[in-house]
């Protein structure tokens, strides 16, 4: 056997560059390259290996080591988690500010790989720069944070250990049940310390990607459950796309003429304008979704965790004779809702499926339904894209301060609504975009609104709504993408969080485009805060007045557009539709990436169609509104399932 003596920091670059998955045959390089931003406890170690031999590895320089991540994200969302940037960062802070972005690829079930600096492992020079220091145990760092957010978590504390460690490490990113942040803590000091490595480390290694099959007593169970149904309906789920199960699933819903109702994280598999395609379900669904639901006696969900909002916090499913079948890789997910499970790979399961079902003639009974509930949608779509401001639109505004509309036209100068901006943006801008969103309510808009004919290009986080992802995730997209123009949709509030990369991307030369909706505060919230009998408190973007004390004065108006311009980019702002119109126009022509900043009026995004959302409202003695939101909440939990 023979060996080769390098640091620790040299072994991991040569191991990352040797690297693939394959599935169904189809090889590629796993890790793509790295994400940094050097501090000094990984720029003279990992940085010096990356320095002297990166081998075909790309080195990327972020600006925030959280938004560095969320670009990692985004490019192994993008490329349906067969590709992967890692991520390292210094110790202390730099390491803490990954957590976030770990916790958000956990859960949505995103590889991601992050190599943060540890405090020495010999502690010689103990406190270090940046280390943080526990009295009653010296072992733990900042980097121990990282274990409640990741699916495995390693500290390289000798060389050797570095083998088991990123064996592990690959084990889980290339695994489609356990998928997440994957946390590899080296101290500094380790990452220049020398070993012979043996050479089979360094072999070339092919993680192949298995389709799993569904268990024949699973399979018969969920057969004769269907069998006894006439109102079906398949909830797509995250899961089919990264099985690339789409084609599978619609002949599947064809064949037995099944209604599809789409997660976030399914949206863009099928092509919105399919007769069976119902849209997005749920809280941020669309009414002939929610219809649907309401009604199915079965439910038939492929790759999905069934999140609350997908549920309408288990309250949306009102047949009292619906029953759940969930095909899943994992079993945790499998079998929730106390649900029929059938443990297996999206496309091997539905397909298995649809056999079974065939042979026993199986057909749905719905007649109309389906097509009534689609036309009901699309009078909705008519009426929301074609929503201006004028006398007409005011009667539509729900749960607002008196007169704050009137005052955000004076101030801003902003006469669009966001609904009548989804609709021009669709219209507008090139039909393979790829649209990135997160948080707000622009993911209650995208999902109901948004209509896709290429596949994969509705890319939303919405596992976490994690403010700040947009910006950078449309990076990431961008970079595994390069030929599709990629757009950000954020709001004024999660932009401010996060948009460092924004100078990535003129760095790389990798063209985005932010469409920024400025609404002066963090509107989703005000929406739930104020629809629930509270008045709007610290969520409108307002100054401190002064003879009242409290953040009740002015609202605060920001020019987004001279911040783009401040960074390289080319700024555009967007007051009326007409304007909007000129500036998507000119943005496509830009070869720079682009900010649009759009003026859209407080309140005007869509609202919920037959869904209900358990949120933690107390009950009031002395306040009416709030006590009758707290009333609401109870009778809507009666009807809800409760496990």
């Amino acid at each position: 056997m023979s060996k080769q003596c390098m640091t620790v920091g040299q072994a991991l670059v040569k191991f990352l560059d040797n690297q693939y998955v394959s599935l169904d045959g189809v090889e590629e390089k796993f890790v793509d390259g790295v994400f940094t931003v050097f501090g000094h406890g990984i720029v003279l170690g990992l940085g010096q290996a990356l320095a002297e031999n990166p081998g075909s590895l790309k080195v990327y320089q972020g600006r925030n080591e959280q938004g560095m991540c969320h670009v990692a994200a985004g490019f192994a969302k993008q490329n349906n988690r067969r590709k992967i940037i890692a991520c390292a960062s210094s110790i202390g802070p730099g390491a803490a500010n990954m957590v976030t972005a770990v916790a958000d690829a956990t859960v949505n079930n995103v590889p991601l790989l992050v190599f943060p600096g540890d405090a020495y492992a010999t502690r010689q020079p103990d406190p270090v720069l940046q280390q943080f220091e526990q009295p009653y145990n010296l072992s733990i760092t900042t980097n121990d944070a990282f274990k409640p957010v990741s699916r495995y978590w390693d500290r390289v504390s000798r060389p050797e250990q570095l083998m088991s460690a990123m064996i592990n490490a690959m084990r889980v990113l290339t695994d489609p049940e356990q998928a997440g942040g994957v946390c590899i803590a080296i101290p500094q000091d380790v990452q220049g310390e020398r070993f012979e490595y043996p050479d089979y480390f360094f072999r070339k290694r092919v993680h192949k990607i298995v389709r799993r099959e569904p268990a024949a007593e699973q399979l018969q169970d969920a057969v004769q459950l269907i069998l006894g149904k006439k109102k079906p309906a398949v909830i797509l789920g995250g899961g089919v796309r990264y099985s690339e199960a789409g084609e599978e699933l619609l002949s599947f819903c064809e064949k037995f003429n099944i209604p599809i109702l789409e997660t976030q994280s399914g949206k863009s598999v099928l092509n919105t304008n399919h007769p069976l395609n119902m849209g997005g379900v749920g809280v941020t669904g669309n009414l002939s979704a929610n219809m649907i639901a309401e009604k199915a006696d079965v439910i038939i969900g492929v790759g999905t965790r069934l999140s609350d909002f997908t549920t309408g916090s288990k309250e949306l499913f009102r047949n009292p004779e619906v029953q759940m079948v969930l095909i899943n890789v994992s079993p945790f997910h499998a079998e929730k809702l106390d649900a029929y499970p059938v443990i297996a790979d999206a496309k091997a399961g539905i397909r298995a499926l649809g056999k079974a079902l065939e042979e026993k003639g199986y057909r749905s009974g719905y007649t109309d339904e389906i097509q009534t509930a689609k036309v009901a949608w699309d009078k909705e779509m008519e009426f929301l894209t074609g929503t201006v401001y004028d006398e007409s639109y005011k009667p539509l505004i729900k749960a607002m301060e008196p007169g704050v509309l009137e005052e955000f036209v004076k101030t801003t100068g902003g006469l669009i609504t966001q609904t009548g901006a989804l609709g021009l943006i669709r219209r507008t801008i090139e039909e393979d975009a790829i649209a990135v969103g997160a948080s707000g309510s622009l993911p209650g808009d995208l999902q109901r609104m948004w209509t896709t004919t290429k596949k994969d290009s509705y890319h939303m986080e919405y596992g976490y709504s994690c403010m700040g992802y947009e910006i950078a995730a449309a990076l990431g997209a961008k970079l595994a993408k390069p030929d599709q123009p990629c757009y950000a949709l954020v709001g004024d509030g999660a932009f401010m969080m996060l948009h460092s990369e924004m100078a990535t991307s003129l760095q790389e030369g990798k063209k985005i485009t932010v469409l920024l909706f400025d609404n002066c505060g963090f509107g989703c919230i005000n929406n739930l805060q104020m629809s629930n009998g509270i008045d709007s408190l610290a969520t409108m973007f307002r100054r401190r007045n002064e003879s009242t004390g409290k953040q009740d004065g002015q609202l605060i108006a920001t020019d987004f557009a001279m911040i783009a311009r401040g960074y390289g980019m080319a700024g555009y702002t967007a007051r009326t539709m007409n304007e909007l119109k000129e500036a998507l126009e000119a943005a496509k022509k830009e070869t720079v990436s682009t900010l649009i900043d759009i003026k859209v009026l407080p309140k005007s995004m869509t609202d919920g169609y037959k869904s209900w959302w358990h949120v933690g409202i107390g009950d009031s003695e002395t306040i009416p509104a709030i006590h009758e939101a707290y009333e609401r909440r109870m009778e809507a939990l009666s009807r809800a399932r409760m496990y």
